[in-house]
């Protein structure tokens, strides 16, 4: 069974979940290098003290994730497969010339932003002793209070413009690795082949090698009092809907239920 992330949206007049489920390790980092971003941002631009130590875990996690491959050799790869490839549709008449020119351009100017990175992404960050020494005090369990870090207990006590500049400065030279993945996502999700199943009993299962993808999407109706436990490999796809309960057990869901599934692939 692989992680899922999970997106709530309204489609139409209904309330869906959207389950995003990776099928290999470049697309999993990115997705999760997408929901750290996402938690940086809405806990950079809050005020309090107990906020922005959020924003800064986050901004730990982002370290790590990056650090764990090159990401930025990878995206650089990734960008210029995607240039190559959508030029090669420059002659289909199905395909829009104007979008086609927007998305090159945003890869173009990603792919110079990633050039402009120097050294190993978050260096900048790495290089930091003060956020260093924070950094390995949170690896301790409650390490971050104030009597271990009185220099921390300090800045969360500064004026809260402050901080957010201090954000702004550590978040600014990781922005290209972020418009990269952006734009790589973005690709990804857009070449999706949508079909309608029928999870019978709450069980799907299917053993089609041309149902292959990078990222599957699975979206079912938010009312529905279960969410789905998906494996997947080359050979056969396997969901089963399980009752949502704190006090739940790995049963299944008796019930049909009807579902969107997404093949995505770059």
């Amino acid at each position: 069974m692989m992680l899922l992330c999970y997106l709530h949206y309204t489609l139409d007049i209904h309330t869906v979940i959207c389950y995003e489920l990776p099928l290999t390790e470049r697309i999993r980092t990115l997705l999760r290098l997408e929901d750290l971003f996402n938690k940086v941002d809405f806990f950079a631009k809050r005020t309090t003290a107990n906020e922005h130590h959020a924003a800064l875990v986050a901004l730990f996690e982002i370290l790590d994730v990056t650090s764990r491959a090159d990401i930025k050799s990878d995206l650089l790869q990734e960008l210029e497969r995607q240039r190559s490839s959508l030029e090669n549709l420059r002659k289909n008449p199905d395909v829009s010339e104007a979008a086609l020119n927007q998305i090159l351009d945003e890869i173009k100017i990603a792919f110079r932003g990633l050039l402009n990175v120097t050294g190993r992404a978050g260096s900048h960050l790495r290089d930091n002793e003060w956020l260093m020494s924070i950094k390995q005090r949170m690896n301790i369990p409650g390490g971050a209070c104030e009597f271990d870090l009185p220099s921390y207990h300090y800045w969360l006590s500064i004026a809260p413009e402050v901080r957010h500049q201090d954000f702004q400065d550590w978040i600014t030279p990781l922005l290209p690795i972020r418009n990269s993945f952006n734009i790589v996502l973005k690709l990804l999700r857009n070449s999706g082949r949508t079909f309608r199943y029928t999870a019978y009993q709450g069980l799907f299962q299917q053993t089609d090698p041309e149902h292959a993808a990078h990222l599957l999407r699975l979206i079912i109706d938010d009312t529905l009092p279960c969410f789905p436990e998906i494996s997947a490999n080359k050979f056969a796809l396997n969901i089963r809907f399980i009752p949502f309960g704190t006090d739940q057990k790995a049963i299944t869901y008796e019930e049909d239920i009807d579902f969107e599934l997404t093949f995505c692939n770059l």
